[in-house]
C-alpha cells in the first residue's frame, strides 16, 4: 500500500487511511472475494440440542439436490490433533477452544458443527444444509449462571493459566470490617455476540501438501500455527493471507474449528473451498463474550480514602475451558487501595468456549468499580471526580512499581473541563427539560499494557530511484495500521509518504504477533521503526565513508534525512539524496531488517493506559427510553502516531460502551439451551441515529518503557469507562441506580416519577350491565 501525505516528521499528523479509496470504491479485495477458479462453498450444518448424542444424520436427500459436491459428517472427517487452548499475543498455535468438533458424536453445545456441506455455489449449499436429517438422543443442558450456580467452582487459572483466578492484596476482610463508610453492590451482565460488517470468512486451496488460506483474521501467523498443529503438518506448508479485513474486536483473535474444517473440506473434494459463516452462525462459532454477575464491596474513611475493596466475579465457561474475562487487571490497581480481593468462580455450561471481546474483563470489572465509586461519591457527599481524584495511585497498588507512565488526573481535568463538568448539581432529577430529566456521569478509564508477545521483526528496502518498501505480516482490521505502519516507515527512512509502500498480511513477510489486546500499534510500530532506521543508518554510513559523497567524513549522528535528502543538522546548503548515493554505487536496492522484543513479563513498572470518561443522557420520563446526547473521553495513550486514526479508534470504542449500556444482550432460552436472539433483528447494536455527538481529547505522555517510540495501545481503552459514565448520568437523571446491562425501559419504569397525564386524570366508574 502506499503512502499518501506530507514529507518527514509524518508520526504525529492527522493523514487519512491509506486504505479508505480501495474500501470506498470497492477495489478491496476481502477473504470471502477471492476469485480461485474451481471454487466451491461450505456451509455448517449446526446442532438442534445442547447435550447429547447424535443417534443418525439422514443426507441422502441433501445429497440429490443440486450443485452438492460432498457431505462431511464425523464419519469422513480425519481426526484432528487437539491443541492446548492458548492465547494469541505470545505467537504460538491459538484455538479458540480445545474442543474440536466432529470427531465423534457427542454435542457438547447448540450451533456444534455437525456436517458440512459442498457445493457448486453458496446458495447450492446453504439450500442443501437445510436438508440434512439429524437426530439426537438429548441430554439436559446447562446454559445460565442460575441454572449452574450450585455446582460453580474457582478455577486456578483463566486464559490458558496466564492469569490467576484469585488476586489478594493486604486484608480486605479486615479493611472492610474497620471503614466506616461501605458500599455494597450486585450487577447482572447479559451475553454480548460479536457482530463485526464482515463474518468470518476462510477461503482454502490446496496444492499437492501446500495449503493457502484466504482469512479474515487479526493474526495470520497464529492461523499458521494452528491449523499447522492441529493438521499435524509443517508451518512451513501453509501460507496464510489477509489482504483486507472488515472489523475483528477479539472474535478473528483466536482461531476458531471453522478455519481447519474449511481446509479439511477443500482436500476432501479436491478443489478449493469457501466457507463464509452466515450471520446467525456468528453466535455459535466464534465464542462470546460471557453471561456474567459481580458483586463489590468499597470500604473508605469518612475523607474518602478507600481502605479495601472486594471484587467477585461469576461466569458460565464452556464444558472444555476454564475461561472467563479476568475482571481485575484495572479494578485492582486504578486506585491506591491497601487492600484488595478478587475472585472468579465459573460455571460449566453447554455454550462454546467464550473469547475476548472488546476490552474483555476490563469494560465490566471496571463497569462495576465505577459505579460502585459513584455510589460511594454519593454516600460521602463528594463530587464524583473529587473522590476519585484522591484517590490515584501514584504507583502501581499491587508491586508498588512507578507507572511507566501515568495521566489519569489530567484526563479527568481535560475532559472535565471540555464536558462542562464545574457547577454541576449533583441531586438526582434536579434537570429536566419538558418531559425528559437530564443527568451527567463520569468513569474512569484504563486497559492493560501487556508484554506477552514474541520477537517482531520488519524488513525496509530502499530502491535505487529512491522508492521504499517496507514489509511485516500484520494485518489490517480496520484500525489504520497499514496508514500509521507507512507512517512510521517514511519518518524512519526520512522520505515522503507518497514515495512508500508498506506490504503485510502474508505469512511470508517478517512476523508480527496478532495485534490484539491494543498491543498492535506498540508492537508492530516498534519493528518497522527500527526497521527503517536501520536502512537509513546504512545509506548514512555508506555516504560519510564516501570520498565522493559531500557528506564524506562527516559525524553520522549529524547527518539528518528529510524528503529523501541526507543533510547535516544545521547545514542547508549541500547534501545528497539517496537516489544519487545508490546510483552512484552501482546498487539496485538496499535492505536491512529490524526486531523488537518486548520488555520482560516482570519489568519493573505499572502498565496501564489511562482515560477519564463523561456523558450526558436524557431520559424520557413517561416511557423510560435512555437518549444518550453526548459523550466526551480524555484519554493518554503516550505518544501518538496518528491522531485522527485514534480519535476513530476511541470514537468506536466509546460507542460500543453505549451500545453495551443500552443495548446489546444475548438471551438464552434455557428450555432449548440455544441464544434466543441470535440475529441483527434481534440483538440490538447501535445504528447513526443512535450516535451522539462524540468528544475526545488526547492527551500525550511521555512513555520510556513500551518500546522506541513511546506508544500505547488505544484500541479498547475507548470502552471502558463509557457505559459506567453512561449508568452514572442515568442515575443522576433519575436516581434509579442501574444495576443490569444492558439498561432497559423495565428496569427504569418502577423507579420514575407517575406520569402527570395519568395523575390529572380521574378513574371513571363503570357501569354495572346485567
Amino acid at each position: 500500500m502506499t503512502g499518501t501525505g506530507p514529507a518527514t516528521g509524518v508520526i504525529g499528523q492527522e493523514i487519512s487511511r491509506a486504505d479508505g479509496p480501495a474500501k470506498v470504491t470497492g477495489a478491496a479485495r476481502y477473504s470471502g472475494e477471492i476469485a480461485l477458479p474451481g471454487l466451491a462453498h461450505a456451509q455448517i450444518v449446526g446442532a438442534e440440542v445442547a447435550s447429547g448424542k447424535i443417534t443418525s444424520i439422514d443426507t441422502a436427500t441433501a445429497r440429490r439436490a443440486d450443485g452438492v459436491i460432498a457431505i462431511i459428517t464425523h464419519r469422513d472427517l480425519p481426526k484432528v490433533n487437539q491443541v492446548p487452548l492458548a492465547t494469541s499475543l505470545p505467537g504460538g498455535p491459538a484455538p479458540g477452544e480445545t474442543f474440536f468438533p466432529m470427531q465423534d458424536a457427542i454435542v457438547h453445545y447448540a450451533g456444534q458443527p455437525v456436517a458440512i456441506v459442498v457445493a457448486g455455489s453458496l446458495e447450492q449449499a446453504q439450500h442443501a444444509a437445510t436438508l440434512v436429517r439429524v437426530s439426537y438422543a438429548q441430554t439436559p443442558s446447562v446454559t445460565t449462571i442460575d441454572q449452574g450456580r450450585a455446582g460453580s467452582y474457582r478455577p486456578d487459572r483463566l486464559y490458558a493459566g496466564r492469569v490467576p483466578a484469585q488476586v489478594r492484596r493486604g486484608d480486605a476482610e479486615g479493611g472492610l470490617a474497620a471503614a466506616s463508610i461501605r458500599v455494597d453492590a450486585s450487577f447482572r451482565f447479559a451475553a454480548n455476540h460479536h457482530n463485526p460488517l464482515e463474518p468470518l470468512t476462510t477461503t482454502a486451496a490446496w496444492d499437492g501438501d501446500k495449503l493457502t488460506l484466504y482469512d479474515s483474521c487479526q493474526g495470520i501467523k497464529a492461523v499458521q500455527l494452528t491449523v499447522a498443529a492441529q493438521l499435524g503438518i509443517s508451518p512451513s506448508a501453509i501460507r496464510v493471507l489477509a489482504s483486507y479485513v472488515g472489523g475483528a474486536f477479539g472474535c478473528k483473535a483466536m482461531v476458531w474449528p471453522h478455519v481447519t474444517l474449511t481446509a479439511l473440506a477443500a482436500r476432501h473434494v479436491g478443489r478449493p473451498v469457501r466457507l463464509a459463516l452466515p450471520r446467525s452462525q456468528m453466535f455459535t462459532s466464534c465464542g462470546h463474550r460471557e453471561q456474567q454477575e459481580h458483586r463489590i464491596q468499597l470500604g473508605a474513611s469518612r475523607q474518602g480514602k478507600l481502605v479495601a475493596i472486594r471484587h467477585h466475579k461469576i461466569s458460565v465457561t464452556s464444558p472444555f475451558d476454564d475461561w472467563a474475562e479476568p475482571a481485575f487487571g484495572v479494578a485492582s490497581r486504578l486506585y491506591a487501595c491497601p487492600s484488595f480481593e478478587g475472585e472468579h468462580r465459573l460455571v460449566r455450561g453447554n455454550t462454546m468456549t467464550p473469547t475476548f471481546t472488546r476490552a474483555p474483563g476490563e469494560s465490566l470489572g471496571v463497569f462495576t468499580l465505577e459505579c460502585a465509586m459513584d455510589e460511594l461519591a454519593g454516600e460521602l457527599g463528594v463530587d464524583p471526580i473529587e473522590l476519585r481524584l484522591r484517590n490515584i495511585a501514584d504507583v502501581d497498588p499491587d508491586t508498588g512499581h512507578p507507572w511507566s507512565s501515568h495521566g489519569l488526573r489530567e484526563c479527568f481535568e481535560r475532559g472535565a473541563r471540555r464536558f462542562g463538568w464545574a457547577g454541576r448539581d449533583p441531586s438526582p432529577r434536579s434537570q429536566r427539560e419538558g418531559n425528559w430529566l437530564i443527568g451527567t456521569g463520569v468513569a474512569a478509564a484504563a486497559y492493560p499494557v501487556a508484554f506477552v508477545m514474541r520477537t517482531q521483526r520488519a524488513r525496509a528496502r530502499m530502491h535505487a530511484d529512491g522508492t521504499a518498501v517496507v514489509q511485516t505480516s500484520t494485518t489490517e482490521f480496520g484500525t489504520g495500521m497499514a496508514t500509521v505502519m507507512a507512517q512510521v516507515a517514511a519518518d524512519g527512512l526520512g522520505i515522503n509518504m507518497s514515495r512508500l509502500r508498506f506490504e503485510y498480511g502474508d505469512t511470508e513477510l517478517p512476523a508480527t504477533g496478532s495485534p490484539v489486546g491494543s498491543n498492535g500499534a506498540m508492537m508492530v510500530s516498534a519493528a518497522v521503526h527500527n526497521a527503517a532506521v536501520a536502512l537509513r543508518d546504512q545509506l548514512v554510513a555508506l555516504a560519510v565513508g564516501d570520498g565522493r559523497s559531500p557528506l564524506h567524513g562527516a559525524d553520522r549522528a549529524s547527518v539528518v534525512v528529510a524528503g529523501g535528502l541526507m543533510t547535516l543538522t544545521g547545514d542547508d546548503g549541500a547534501g545528497e539524496t539517496y537516489a544519487s548515493l545508490m546510483r552512484r554505487h552501482g546498487m539496485t536496492d538496499a535492505e536491512a531488517t529490524g526486531s523488537w522484543d518486548p520488555p520482560p513479563l516482570d519489568t519493573p513498572y505499572g502498565l496501564l493506559t489511562f482515560g477519564a470518561q463523561f456523558a450526558q443522557v436524557a431520559v424520557d420520563a413517561d416511557l423510560g427510553i435512555v437518549r444518550v446526547r453526548h459523550l466526551t473521553g480524555a484519554f493518554a495513550p503516550g505518544r501518538v502516531l496518528n491522531p485522527k486514526t485514534a480519535r476513530s479508534q476511541l470514537m468506536g470504542g466509546m460507542l460500543w460502551g453505549m451500545s453495551q449500556a443500552l443495548l446489546e444482550g444475548t438471551r438464552m432460552d434455557t428450555s432449548l439451551g440455544r441464544w434466543a436472539n441470535a440475529s441483527l433483528g434481534d440483538y440490538l447494536v447501535p445504528v447513526n441515529a443512535d450516535a451522539p455527538d462524540v468528544d475526545v481529547e488526547l492527551i500525550e505522555v511521555r512513555d520510556d518503557v513500551t518500546g522506541p517510540l513511546g506508544v500505547k495501545g488505544i484500541g479498547e481503552v475507548g470502552q471502558v469507562g463509557a457505559a459506567a459514565a453512561i449508568a452514572n448520568a442515568v442515575y443522576h437523571a433519575t436516581g434509579h441506580r442501574p444495576r443490569e446491562l444492558p439498561i432497559a425501559v423495565e428496569h427504569l419504569l418502577p423507579h420514575l416519577p407517575a406520569p402527570a397525564a395519568a395523575l390529572a386524570i380521574p378513574r371513571q366508574k363503570t357501569k354495572k350491565t346485567t
